[in-house]
């Protein structure tokens, strides 16, 4: 057997907390403390920051395996751990003095929502003045530091923007369906002077100052990896919640329990091979791109497009895995006191998400036909 990457075995050491805690997590709409002083003590947070700031630079596809673990026992807490880790590849890109001061500390975290705003960023002597709402900040209980990406007055060109968190008006909007405990909500800024150092090109060589592979990868994809572990997480956790079901669990108006269905059989099984062939793509992808980096300094446009297609049905496998699994088991899935109705939100809720689109098939699709594709990927 495989051996097991040490930060995996740390996540699976502590799924114990972080399982207890994850209908508080649901009511509270945040993660517990218990559960926060345990990531960041465990460096959960410092998985994709550069070592010069005491990080981990962790390949992709260990990343993958951490965000699935914690996420097969609570989806918030992947979706947490996913979302900061993302943020924090920042590091590679600012002054080595702000990457130490906004980074250099375990529990320095960074949370931003997606771009996309109708914001601009104005040039003033200095830097920058901002205003403007943004949604969608995941894990912004646990941050320190808070981040925008917008479009610099006058160009077409966009800058993330970095400011403390102390800077901000958060306003309680995230009240969902799932992921209740991501704490995802809005916060605003009114007229916020924003030094030249902290406005960066993310994900461009212009401000890149470090030469780890890790940074080849662009922040989207490395996020397009661990939530396809986080999707993958939730999954197995419906599963083996399911398969842990008594044997003599009988659904209202069958004759004979369930594990003798042969319809839950079946539906057992291919659930059972979608998951594993998933997850092995999902990983296969990532490595495969890590290697080339390695070796050629970037990954190629069909390995750009394969991690996508991997990622994406990755989400959307774990959801119909979900959905089946949660129909076998009957009547009983609907109360919130049973294994099923949280991860039947919390998958469909990652699914809704930039990542898990339906349109990603269609982009991989035409870059495969040869075609241009027509949305980013």
């Amino acid at each position: 057997m495989p051996s097991v990457h040490p930060q995996v075995q740390k996540a699976r050491d502590l799924l114990p907390l972080i399982g207890a805690a994850s209908a508080e997590n649901d009511e509270i709409r945040k993660l517990t403390q218990p559960v926060v002083r345990a990531l960041i003590d465990g460096g959960f947070f410092t998985m994709l920051k550069t070592k010069a700031v005491g990080g981990m630079e962790l390949k992709p596809s260990i990343f993958a395996q951490v965000t699935e673990a914690i996420a097969s026992v609570d989806g918030s807490t992947g979706w947490v751990v996913c979302q900061s880790n993302g943020c924090s590849t920042t590091s590679a890109y600012l002054d080595p003095h702000m990457a130490q001061e906004i980074f250099g500390r375990p529990d320095g975290i960074v949370a931003w929502g997606p771009p996309g705003s109708p914001y601009e960023a104005i040039p003033v002597e200095g830097g920058y003045r901002l205003t403007g709402k943004w949604r969608f900040m995941s894990g912004s209980q646990n941050a320190t530091w808070l981040g925008a990406h917008v479009r610099v007055a006058g160009t077409k060109e966009v800058k993330t923007f970095l400011y403390p968190k102390s800077s901000a008006t958060f306003h309680d909007i995230w009240h969902t369906l799932g992921l209740r405990g991501t704490a995802s909500n809005e916060y605003s800024i009114d007229n916020l002077f924003i030094p030249n150092e902290l406005a960066i090109y993310r994900d461009d060589p212009r401000d890149r100052r470090s030469d780890s592979p890790l940074y080849r990868f662009s922040s989207n994809q490395l996020y397009s990896i661990g939530f396809g572990g986080v999707a993958l997480g939730i999954a197995r956790g419906t599963m083996d919640a399911f398969l842990a079901l008594p044997q003599e669990k009988t659904r209202r108006g069958a004759s004979k329990p369930m594990v003798e269905n042969n319809v839950v059989q079946s539906h057992v099984a291919q659930s059972e091979a979608r998951w594993r062939s998933a997850r092995y793509f999902l990983h296969a992808a990532a490595d495969e791109a890590l290697e080339t980096i390695e070796e050629k300094g970037a990954m190629a446009l069909d390995q750009r497009t394969r991690l996508r297609l991997a990622s994406t049905w990755a989400i959307q496998s774990s959801r119909e895995i979900v959905n089946t699994l949660y129909h076998d088991c009957g009547s009983m899935a609907v109360f919130e006191d049973n294994p099923f109705e949280r991860r039947l939100r919390d998958i469909h809720t990652v699914a809704q998400q930039g990542q898990g689109r339906i349109l990603h098939y269609e982009t991989v699709g035409q870059v495969m036909l040869g075609q241009a594709p027509e949305n980013i990927y």
